[in-house]
């Protein structure tokens, strides 16, 4: 196997490194490492936490930590891009997995989440969006899971990480 980019994230709780999946995955790794190239995620955050007991009225539950710009106005954000569900790529929604956060298809931008333990509910045909196309998968974490947990344990608002946690340094290995 061709080896594979990685991506570091670095917090104050300790560092992420996560393998990227471009070739199963292109247009969504594309459009990350185009954020992280660029400079556009270096003020990002971590800034949401899902966990089975903030989740009130959902019927189906996740757990996930969510970061990005955390900003729909951002001047950094790119334009939209096009959904690459799990049925067109074949990347689950396993522990560890990287994906795009979305509101509707085709438009996930530079928000992310990392998966805690297996989510097959946002993968294609998944019941945790209406629409069953789930959510794009592109990477998974290959170093610092217990990070991720840490950052999921952080005090929070609702789902909102209070304060959010800074992703201090973010870049690809290639």
């Amino acid at each position: 196997m061709k080896n594979l980019p990685h991506v570091v994230m670095k917090t104050r709780f300790g560092t992420i490194v996560a393998e990227l999946y471009p070739e199963k995955a292109p247009i969504t790794v594309a459009n990350f490492e185009h954020y992280i190239r660029e400079g556009k995620l270096d003020n990002a955050v971590f800034y949401r936490t899902v966990t089975m007991k903030n989740q009130p009225g959902k019927k189906v539950k996740i757990q996930v930590i969510q970061g990005g710009i955390f900003n729909n106005n951002h001047p950094d954000m790119l334009p939209p891009i096009k959904l690459e569900t799990t049925k067109q790529t074949g990347i689950r929604h396993l522990n560890g997995t990287l994906s795009m956060a979305r509101d509707k298809p085709n438009s996930a931008t530079s928000e992310f989440f990392i998966c805690i333990g297996n989510q097959p509910s946002l993968n294609y045909g998944g019941k945790r969006n209406p629409d069953g196309q789930g959510f794009a998968a592109f990477g998974r974490v290959v170093k610092g899971m217990d990070v991720v947990k840490k950052i999921q344990k952080q005090p929070s608002d609702h789902q909102l990480l209070i304060p959010p946690v800074k992703i201090d340094t973010i870049y690809l290995i290639e």
